[in-house]
């Protein structure tokens, strides 16, 4: 099969499209082709020209860091939890995300997902008594991995706006809202502000989820504690 990626040398660099070609080895993950690619003696594309290796980003393998989010022949995902069935399947594409900046090749700066939370100054401050009621929502909110692959698929997310911040930060407040004593009225003003106001409740953010977080829960708690 051919595997094609959009590779791009530098942040100020131009994209450019570059196909291999990988042998059939059964069912394998996007990420364990981009590893045996990368482990070849000498790579070279499907003409036999040399080329530097692939960049892209991982830690875990176990899609539990979110680093290796891409999209994959058009789908957004985990490169290490998406299959390829290479005897069945005749070209992958991989591509970076497309809502954050590129760093190289398949490597994106998701550091806006702190920035946002740095500028809504989302911060716990005094702990509220636990409610044990809250105990197994909180803890699936809080398994959210900085992928982006949420604000990859969202139709409302725009990168520029720098109003609408998405699933991942509704979670998070969430989270702060529901252990909070004392900032709960500042919390639920920058929910209102930069989520409430933008979502059109497509749960497209819901769907694409790998941690399979409890965004409709989490919105539907703090919309209830507004009234």
């Amino acid at each position: 099969m051919k595997i094609k990626i959009r590779r791009q040398d530098t942040a100020d660099s131009a994209p450019y499209w570059q196909t291999f070609a990988f042998a059939d080895e059964g069912r394998i993950t996007a990420a364990g082709i981009l590893d045996r690619l990368n482990y070849r003696d000498d790579l070279t594309d499907e003409n036999g020209v040399p080329c530097r290796r692939i960049r892209w980003e991982c830690s875990c393998m176990q899609k539990m860091c979110g680093g290796c989010a891409m999209v994959i022949n058009g789908r957004p995902g985990l490169a290490c939890g998406t299959f390829i069935d290479t005897g069945q399947s005749s070209l992958l594409v991989l591509e970076p995300l497309t809502k954050f900046p590129v760093v190289t090749d398949l490597v994106v700066d998701r550091s806006i997902l702190q920035e946002y939370q740095r500028e809504a100054m989302m911060y716990l401050g005094t702990r509220a008594t636990p409610d044990q009621k809250e105990y197994a929502r909180q803890y699936s909110a809080a398994k959210c991995l900085r992928c982006g692959l949420c604000l990859e698929v969202c139709p409302n997310y725009v990168p520029s706006s720098r109003e609408f911040f998405g699933a991942s930060f509704v979670n998070s407040a969430y989270l702060l809202y529901s252990s909070s004593e004392d900032r709960k009225k500042e919390i639920r003003k920058q929910y209102a502000r930069h989520f409430e106001a933008g979502c059109s409740k497509s749960l497209a953010c819901r769907d694409i989820c790998p941690a399979h977080l409890p965004t409709l829960s989490s919105i539907a708690y703090m919309n209830r504690h507004s009234r």
